[in-house]
């Protein structure tokens, strides 16, 4: 066994040269020497092979006896995961005996010494991106699941996008400024996480949601362009896109209007995707307004790699005689539709599948109309239906033989999310979004709602955040419409993911607190939570706005990943939970009671 003396002596005397993953044909009869991990071993009788590997990647390592019969001895003792240190002279492999598939396959390294840095125990999964390894065990031992090249390569994308993202937004003016992680609990959306004062004892700090009241402090301050790739935190419910700890890309602008922000925005993704990717994205990106969003796609993050939008019947069936419909439209319900085209066999089985999916999201049932030739149709509901009603839904829909009409009848809202899903279901299963090529489709959403009423609170909430202006022409609205006005908020959608959101702020004080009244945020809590925004408003405030880019989505989707644990390094369960170091976890009782805590637990 080797002391720490030993290994530093060992690694004084050697001078690692070359990467693993660098070596070329040029680098024919170069004596190198090589530092990395034993990715195989392999003992072919007289030679033995070993596949030396590092971030950059392998190189096959021949030692022979005939080179070195004391290396050709030691490279007996060395298993997987060692680490070793290499010198040797590169040669071309035999002809026939190269490796296409590696980008050092036309080489390899004659090994004349090799010192063990280190050993390696069993391990609990073999390095290798083609094994299906458990989720939980990739994340006790992340720092194995690091060493795959896979998650290497994901994770110098990421730091290649944050590398390119500096140096634009370097060219374009911004300054790079820090915002506070301890700082005070304001309500925008989600739960906080909060954190104790020791020296203010019963007092508690909050981290930070979104940089969002310091970054609009800093255009009053007069900066102009500020932008941060910051770590922001939310006590949330979790998924494949959702972290507790995620990093943001966090802009803010002074003196601009919404084009501005997009024109920017679009001309970072180009210069972005030709760096990166070397990918040409069609620009100008398309915009849509949010109620168009919603009417035909369900979501106001739609994915437009297909068609399938959703159509409106409900007029259609004003007068329909059969009750279901009735009812829905005396309730102000809606009737819509998504077509199906082409002879696909749908089973009854895969209908009774998508009926399940859709009461899922709250609907009652789902009919269906299968088009047949002439005026010929197969359909769930078709003695409810009369001939005239059948025709004008092939009309609306346009539907042809061989097509198939799936309607939902519901609220708007309920209608609306059940066939969005349904939609992205089908566009999935009948392979609608070609997946050999990859297709970046970039949208803004634009014309948000700037309230919404949440019935359970008899209240309205904000549907960006408070801070959000309203379009100038609904700003009449205030008092007699709420609901009808619009706000200056957008969102960047790319391929159905919503990957960035922001809008132009409000710079005016009396507005600001208008809208915290229309919030239920009165005078006396307005100053609780914002009056440091309320009085830097008094003094100048420039019109601003900014965006927010989610990077751990924005990586994930660049790099192909399932989901963003992906691409963070060390990443919280969907309990957000760390398998690695076992947190959270209890305290000592001692640091318990220097912060004035006592634990109520429940029995």
């Amino acid at each position: 066994m080797m002391n720490s003396k030993e290994i530093i002596e060992k690694l004084n005397s050697w001078k690692k040269s070359h990467s693993c993953g660098e070596l070329r044909k040029n680098d024919v009869e170069k004596n190198i020497t090589l530092m990395g991990w034993v990715q195989s071993r392999r003992d072919h009788g007289g030679l033995i092979f070993i596949d030396l590997r590092d971030r950059e990647g392998i190189s096959q390592i021949v030692f022979d006896p005939e080179e070195s019969t004391e290396a050709h001895q030691k490279a007996h003792n060395v298993k997987n995961e060692y680490v070793i240190a290499v010198k040797g002279r590169v040669v071309s492999r035999l002809v026939g005996s190269e490796n296409p598939n590696m980008p050092t396959g036309e080489i390899e390294v004659k090994a004349k010494q090799i010192k063990i840095l280190n050993i390696s125990e069993a391990l609990p999964f073999n390095i290798d991106d083609k094994l299906e390894i458990n989720d939980n065990l990739r994340l006790k031992y992340r720092y194995l699941d690091l060493r795959r090249p896979k998650m290497q390569k994901n994770m110098n994308l990421r730091h290649q996008i944050c590398m390119e993202i500096r140096n634009y937004l370097n060219n374009k003016g911004f300054l790079d400024i820090e915002t506070p992680f301890l700082t005070k609990s304001t309500p925008e959306g989600a739960r906080d996480y909060i954190v104790p004062s020791r020296v203010n004892p019963g007092k508690f700090y909050a981290l930070p949601q979104s940089p969002q009241l310091f970054k609009q402090l800093l255009m009053i301050a007069g900066f102009e362009r500020y932008f941060q790739i910051v770590r922001c935190f939310r006590d949330e419910d979790l998924r494949a896109d959702r972290a507790p700890e995620f990093t943001q890309l966090d802009m803010e602008m002074s003196f601009i209007d919404r084009e501005e922000v997009f024109n920017l925005i679009e001309e970072m993704f180009i210069y972005l995707f030709k760096k990166l990717l070397n990918v040409k994205i069609k620009t100008p990106f398309l915009k849509m307004d949010y109620q168009e969003a919603i009417s035909k796609y369900g979501t106001d993050k739609p994915d437009l790699r297909f068609g399938m939008e959703i159509i409106d019947l409900t007029e259609i069936f004003q007068d329909s005689s059969f009750r279901i419909f009735q009812d829905v439209i005396k309730n102000q319900g809606k009737i819509c539709a998504i077509k199906i085209d082409g002879d696909r066999k749908f089973s009854r089985k895969k209908l009774d599948d998508l009926q399940l999916l859709i009461t899922s999201f709250g609907a009652k049932g789902l009919s269906y109309i299968k088009i047949k030739e002439g005026k010929d149709f197969q359909s769930s509901v078709a003695k409810f239906l009369s001939p005239e009603e059948i025709e004008k839904v092939k009309l609306k829909t346009k539907a042809n033989p061989g097509d198939l009409i799936l309607i939902v009848a519901d609220q708007e809202e309920v209608v609306y999310e059940a066939l969005g899903n349904l939609r992205l279901k089908l566009a999935n299963d009948l392979h609608l979004i070609k997946k050999d090529k990859e297709e970046y489709n970039f949208l803004w959403v634009i014309n948000f709602p700037l309230l919404t009423y949440n019935q359970e609170e008899k209240g309205y909430e904000a549907v960006h955040h408070p801070f959000t202006a309203p379009l100038d022409e609904d700003i009449k609205l205030l008092d007699s419409n709420p609901l009808k006005i619009r706000s200056k908020a957008y969102d960047l959608v790319l391929n159905g993911n919503e990957i960035g959101s922001g809008s132009i702020r409000i710079h005016n004080n009396d507005l600001q607190k208008k809208i915290f009244q229309l919030l239920g945020i009165d005078d006396k809590k307005a100053e609780q939570k914002f009056g440091f925004l309320l009085q830097a408003l008094k003094y100048g405030a420039p019109p601003h706005g900014g965006i927010a880019f989610g990077l751990d989505r924005l990586v994930m989707l660049l790099a192909g990943a399932r989901s963003i644990r992906e691409v963070i390094a060390f990443p919280k369960t969907q309990k957000a939970t760390c398998l690695l170091t076992d947190a959270p976890s209890e305290v000592d009782i001692k640091q318990l009671r220097e912060l004035h805590i006592k634990l109520n637990l429940p029995q």
